[in-house]
């Protein structure tokens, strides 16, 4: 059950139709995803890759007439160093757009005013046409993330939380006369669960 008391219902795969299942698992092996499975199934294959720190995974299905290849898009993949990503598939000889963000007007060219969390992307395709973004989030909004569940995707990642921890520590050190916290381990892992959860840092 669910902190509202609702059953647990978590998203687990995605179905993404391709023409060529052997085209497609050599893409998305390029990239660096797990191969979870290729076997048969149902008088099928089941081809499941998993993307670095994801809790949901995809599936390819055969293309048809209700669901052509390249029929999936808008699939978000969350970043928390925009920049970071996209060269990383680029060098993996990936096509992926310039970074970009939103405005009423439409699209503009480069990152979010103020790098505004959820508002810088950067686009690619699989051989199909299937269609992701990249989605750069450095501040969750409230109750998004379950605050008993702290987790981070990469060794780079966790770096970089913990930076942004630092320097705010840094900042509530002078709040209270400039003499050193003792207790910085605890600040520090309560500021990291509270950025995480959107919820309100610690004083």
């Amino acid at each position: 059950m669910s902190a509202n008391g609702a059953s647990a219902l978590k998203l687990e795969v995605v179905t993404i139709p391709v023409a060529d299942l052997d085209r497609a698992k050599a893409f998305y092996e390029g990239l660096g995803w797990r191969l979870d499975a290729d076997f048969p199934l149902g008088g099928r294959r089941a081809i499941q890759f998993t993307p670095p720190g994801s809790g949901c995974s995809i599936h390819f299905s055969p293309a048809s007439a209700s669901s052509p290849a390249g029929s999936a898009q808008g699939l978000f993949l969350i970043v928390a160093d925009l920049d970071g990503a996209r060269a990383d598939l680029v060098k993996r000889g990936v096509e992926v757009s310039d970074v970009f963000h939103l405005t009423p007007e439409g699209r503009e060219p480069g990152p979010a005013p103020d790098r505004a969390t959820y508002n810088s992307y950067a686009g690619f395709t699989d051989p199909d046409g299937n269609g992701w973004l990249l989605q750069e989030i450095s501040t969750r909004l409230p109750g998004r993330i379950d605050p008993g569940t702290t987790s981070y995707a990469s060794v780079s990642e966790l770096a970089d939380a913990l930076r942004r921890a630092a320097e705010a520590h840094g900042e509530h050190e002078k709040r209270h006369g400039g003499e050193r916290d003792e207790n910085w381990p605890d600040w520090y892992a309560e500021y990291l669960v509270s950025e995480q959860a959107g919820t309100e840092p610690p004083e």
